[in-house]
């Protein structure tokens, strides 16, 4: 029989009483009873474990370690430890026994350390009990269900809010998405903009080049300011030296940086690999491109960008309008499955003047990302006319979902 071996987290309450459990459940004679034998063994000052009891004189079973996290400074912490921690650590292992998560034939084989964060500033006792015991015991139960599953995993990454961090990474997970260029040349334009643009996860915040060249990459973090949470796109159109301008977009901390299609096979690789390594997305801009199915294929298969722009040319189009000529449909829409294919399931944005109302066409097409430049930011009514496109879009991923919905879910006979 394998040696036993679980971890189990688990994070339960608010303000400075919150607690936040890790513990590891296994075997006396394996890496976890080492662990439990080191801690008791090897004390450091102000972190020293200690054994978990119901009262004293009284050890809770399977037997239990707990670490504090934060150092223990003063007798007021210590007395938080050894008082309604301890007793919520121990009774919450002895009520998981009662409860059937652990087997009581196995009791006197194993043993549990558990790590425990107990704020300094935390002051309601009461609290500080009912967190930790239910954390604990929340732990252990998600420790011997082996929770959560991979898929668990996968469904949720992009999803979840971790309290403490603050604010939200965006992930494209659940597309379409509109993307607002913002080609302008000063920061009070970008202000204003912003400003009365719909504050939803489905808009993204392009940095247009104009923007870029005028103030440089920098200001990706003056936007970043004015709206924290957004999902926002340095658009660079890189043709050379992009393992540079990747990093500097990533480190003014830019979501995705567009690379222009035009660029050699070399360059472009050499980019998408940077965006790889920096963790943020690479949009691959097929402006001007003229076979870029082609282009497309020739790249390796695990250096594909993450989303291709089918772009039309707005110089072109002004041009062809002053003739009193239709520019015609540059942006290809009708290869946008094909382009699925060749990119493996990436992403496909369109762009260039597109309009409300060709929206739901783009979106039939495949579209995942519509770009609207001149319609929004060139209007007086910046969140009408954001909303003119956002009513073919669905409500943002998620807007229904309860706060708790993260949880396990529970199972009905």
């Amino acid at each position: 029989m394998d040696p036993m071996y679980k971890i189990g987290e688990a994070l339960i309450g608010d303000g400075p009483e919150l607690a936040h459990i890790d513990l590891l459940i296994g075997d006396k004679f394996g890496p976890v009873g080492q662990a439990f034998a080191n801690g008791l063994s090897n004390l450091s000052v102000g972190h020293t474990p200690l054994t978990s009891v119901i009262r004293p004189n009284l050890l809770t079973k399977p037997a239990t370690l707990i670490i504090p996290k934060v150092t223990v400074g003063d007798l007021e912490d210590a007395s938080k430890i050894f008082g309604p921690a301890q007793t919520a650590v121990a009774r919450a292992v002895a009520d998981a026994v009662e409860d059937g998560y652990i087997p009581k034939d196995i009791v006197e084989d194993i043993v549990i350390n558990v790590s425990v964060f107990i704020d300094p500033s935390a002051k309601d006792y009461r609290k500080i009990y009912q967190y930790n015991y239910g954390a604990t015991k929340l732990a252990i139960r998600r420790a011997m269900a082996g929770y959560p599953s991979i898929d668990k995993v996968l469904a949720e990454k992009d999803r979840g809010t971790h309290p403490i961090m603050g604010f939200r990474v965006q992930k494209l997970w659940a597309p379409p998405y509109l993307q607002v260029a913002l080609d302008v040349d000063s920061k009070e334009a970008v202000e204003k903009i912003l400003s009365e643009l719909p504050d939803k996860e489905r808009v993204l915040v392009e940095a247009g080049t104009p923007l870029v060249k005028k103030f440089g990459v920098g200001i990706v973090e003056y936007i970043r300011e004015l709206r924290p949470s957004a999902f926002i796109i340095a658009d660079l159109k890189t043709l050379d030296v992009g393992r540079v301008e990747v990093k500097m977009a990533a480190d003014s901390t830019a979501d995705a940086v567009a690379i222009s299609g035009l660029g050699t096979i070399e360059s472009i690789v050499k980019a998408i690999h940077e965006t790889q390594k920096q963790g943020i997305y690479a949009i691959l801009d097929m402006m001007n491109v003229s076979d870029f199915e082609n282009k497309l294929s020739k790249l390796p298969k695990d250096l594909k960008p993450d989303i291709v722009l089918l772009h039309r040319n707005v110089d072109f189009e002004t041009l062809m309008k002053e003739k009193g000529k239709d520019a015609g449909d540059m942006t290809e829409w009708g290869n946008i499955k094909k382009i699925k294919e060749i990119i493996d399931g990436g992403l496909v944005a369109v762009a260039g003047g597109v309009t409300p109302e060709r929206v739901e066409e783009a979106l039939e097409k495949g579209a995942d990302i519509i770009i609207a430049g001149r319609y929004i930011i060139g209007s007086r009514d910046v969140r009408r006319s954001a909303q003119d496109f956002l009513a073919h879009f669905d409500p943002d991923p998620d807007n229904m979902r309860l706060a708790m919905d993260e949880d396990e879910q529970v199972e009905l006979d």
